[in-house]
């Protein structure tokens, strides 16, 4: 279905959008989030969101415009609401038939717990949230909810209005908006700051109001990855015109497509990256050859070619983390390339440097996601998480010595390690192309962090073996006790595993385990609680195996042949490849 979905958006990329007369009489930024809305609606397949708005504490007046708001997005957009106060609502089969749950200025207690078990296996499950507003005053004793919503309130100063700093212009519900957003809320303080476990989409300028207690890093949206589900979080929606607000209206609709699946966005924690192009100007870049890019609302697009505008100011070397945000307006074509020495000749820098590739129809070594001309992306993950013509897109460009890995949208898609005596990867400059008349593709927040090139906080993604087949909970059960095989990727939230600082690798929301802490060949891995045991701790290799912390023997597909369905037990280590593995 997702795959359906981003081919049905790319259709509509030279779309003419009639607008009313109310919209012509907006904003030019409001017409844009009006737009962007309605783009949306031929685009997504139809789904079914869910909208809680339980209060057992205050109760915000908001929330009946908050439920029409979303009625009315859903309308235009092809999901379905159904809204509801009553907790009975919170059932394994009831929560089955809904792409995500809206938490609408909830307050207080609003779940028992055999409720709450229930949307804990939901999120899991690989299931969506949203909360808005007050849902960061809710259920203060339940930690998986603190989680999962990323950070709790904690004061407030009197509603007014304030500077909104746009730190995320890819996300579906940031890409609208400029740099900063001025509007009028009831502005939260926190108990946390969630920068370190979620990736912030906007802050709060503290100096342009009254009031705000977060010594001046004030995240006011985010959005994370959490126990293999997705979750959304926007402190804005405590007045009654913010859901008439059409910005507003369209970064929740953002917000909604995102935790139901619908787009893609690179939602890992980010900490550490210095600009080399923040939308202000292109001081220290320059173009090399023919044709250039338009500066505007904080966005280089390319025209004509074919040429590259180069970060001349500074060459990276050692160790980085290159993240650019991109769009193609269609069928277009362009690339950004690293690695290359000072040059004022485009062709210099692609014979010298390596080119990762943005072409969507090319040959498979020559698109989005190659190293062009050398090594393809792998084109099942790259086609889960590409977001279509019309919508952004984030590479992170990673070097370590002589590997380049590249993720697409936070999901590594390429791994690549230089051989090539003529080239390396440990310094040189990084450009974006202009590839020729015809070919539109937009740059924002081109930004690096040199040195450690690791995210901050665990990695999560798949983990593949042997005949490329991914490591698997069987039948997507979470029960103590499930059995671990190997399967076909296809992307789903039990071949999600994220390997944490403790050493463990989680999916569902459990551990991979070692079953009764054995050590004797053959001994069943499975799923099972986290208990902080060694049994439950792994170490990757440099030669690809990942080894038990207890025992020091490998992760095997067991047999000799290996297909859907293949047992993972523990084994003696001995460097085939039904021991190599990879982790996304």
């Amino acid at each position: 279905m997702h795959a359906r979905l981003k081919a049905a958006v790319g259709l509509l990329a030279g779309c003419t959008l009639w607008m009313t007369p109310q919209a012509q009489a907006l904003t030019v930024g409001d017409q844009q989030a009006e737009a962007s809305s309605r783009t949306a609606a031929a685009a997504d397949p139809a789904y079914d969101v869910l909208v809680f708005s339980r209060t057992a504490g205050f109760r915000h007046s908001s929330i009946g415009a908050g439920v029409t708001a979303l009625r009315e997005l859903g309308a235009a957009n092809n999901f379905t609401v159904d809204a509801t106060e009553d907790p009975a609502a919170f059932t394994t089969g009831n929560l089955a038939r809904y792409e995500a749950v809206v938490f609408l200025s909830t307050t207080g207690d609003v779940l028992g717990a055999a409720q709450q078990t229930a949307f804990e296996q939901y999120i899991k499950g690989g299931g969506g949230y949203v909360g808005i507003h007050a849902a960061a005053d809710t259920e203060y004793d339940w930690p998986f909810y603190e989680g999962l919503a990323g950070a709790l309130f904690h004061s407030h100063p009197p509603t007014q209005s304030a500077t909104v700093k746009i730190e995320d212009r890819a996300h579906d519900a940031t890409a609208h908006l400029g740099s900063t957003w001025q509007r009028t809320d009831e502005w939260y303080d926190y108990r946390s700051n969630p920068r370190a476990t979620a990736h912030v989409l906007a802050s709060l300028d503290e100096s342009s109001y009254s009031g705000g207690t977060m010594s001046g890093d004030h995240p006011i949206a985010w959005c994370k990855d959490y126990q293999g589900g997705r979750a959304f979080y926007t402190g804005g929606g405590h007045t009654d015109e913010s859901y008439t607000e059409p910005a507003f209206r369209r970064h929740l609709l953002g917000g909604v497509r995102w935790a139901a699946g619908m787009t893609d966005a690179d939602c890992r924690p980010e900490t550490g990256y210095t600009p080399l192009f923040d939308g202000s100007g292109t001081t220290g870049w320059k173009q090399a050859g023919p044709g250039g890019f338009a500066l505007a609302d904080g966005t280089l697009t390319s025209r004509g070619g074919l040429g590259m505008l180069w970060y001349a100011a500074k060459e990276l070397t050692g160790n980085y983390s290159l993240k650019v945000d991109w769009k193609v307006a269609g069928d277009d074509n362009s690339g950004v390339v690293i690695g290359f020495p000072a040059s004022d000749d485009p062709w210099s820098a692609l014979n010298n440097g390596y080119e990762i590739q943005i072409d969507a129809t090319d040959a498979a070594d020559r698109t989005t996601g190659s190293v062009y001309g050398i090594k393809s992306a792998d084109l099942a993950a790259r086609d889960a998480v590409l977001n279509p013509p019309g919508e952004w897109n984030t590479y992170e460009i990673r070097v370590t010595g002589e590997r380049l890995e590249v993720f697409l949208n936070g999901r590594k898609i390429n791994d690549f390690t230089n051989t090539d005596p003529a080239r390396s990867l440990r310094q040189g400059h990084i450009g974006i192309q202009n590839h020729g008349d015809g070919d539109e593709v937009a740059f924002r927040n081109i930004r690096v962090k040199q040195g450690g090139t690791q995210q901050p906080g665990p990695r999560t993604g798949e983990v593949k073996g042997v005949n490329g087949k991914c490591l698997d909970v069987a039948d997507g059960n979470s029960a103590d006790g499930t059995g671990i095989q190997l399967w076909g990727c296809w992307g789903g939230p039990n071949q999600q595993w994220t390997l944490a600082d403790d050493g463990t690798l989680r999916s569902l929301g459990k551990c991979l385990d070692v079953d009764g802490a054995g050590t004797a060949d053959g001994t069943k891995i499975h799923l099972w609680t986290c208990h902080g045991g060694t049994n439950q701790q792994w170490t990757p290799q440099p030669d690809g195996s990942i080894r038990s912390t207890h025992s020091g023997k490998c992760l095997d597909a067991s047999g000799a042949t290996w297909n859907d369905g293949t047992k993972i037990h523990l084994w003696t280590c001995h460097n085939g490849p039904n021991q190599k593995w990879t982790l996304s």
